[in-house]
């Protein structure tokens, strides 16, 4: 099992170390937090890590949530952005209830501007969402 402090794949490590100071600062975070919160989480239990699509990414090993991804890329050099499984509704989610202080794109994207502190809350609440996803929706269904 990896852990928030430990890179298991060197994959991933190489992909954050390859970032920029800031950059790697801002998916550091998301990357602790999301073990963070799989830890707090009943049910979400381990989480697996390694590289989708080139991007780092978190899934729970339980099933209970979707794939996370975070990178930066050079395209868009002064933001981070987290993406989510765009057949969710977790974007439209995240626009509804957390608009004030989360912008998005599209149907799978958060967007985390690097010239301002990261909204700890409001992207912890859209990673516990992504963590229980799959969980929360059988739950609905009983």
């Amino acid at each position: 099992m990896t852990t928030a402090g430990d890179f298991a794949n060197p994959d991933v490590s190489a992909k954050f170390n390859a970032c920029p100071a800031a950059a790697r600062r801002a998916l550091m975070s998301i990357r602790d937090w999301v073990f963070e919160l799989a830890d707090e989480i009943d049910g979400v239990g381990p989480v697996g890590e390694s590289l989708k699509w080139g991007e780092p990414a978190w899934r729970p090993k339980s099933g209970s949530g979707i794939t996370i991804r975070a990178d930066w890329k050079p395209a868009t050099p002064d933001q981070v952005m987290i993406f989510f499984d765009c057949k969710t509704d977790l974007i439209d989610c995240t626009r509804s209830l957390l608009s004030a202080e989360l912008a998005t794109e599209g149907n799978r994207a958060i967007i985390l501007p690097l010239d301002r502190p990261l909204p700890e809350g409001a992207i912890k609440t859209a990673l516990g969402w992504a963590l229980t996803y799959h969980r929360d929706r059988k739950k609905a269904v009983k």
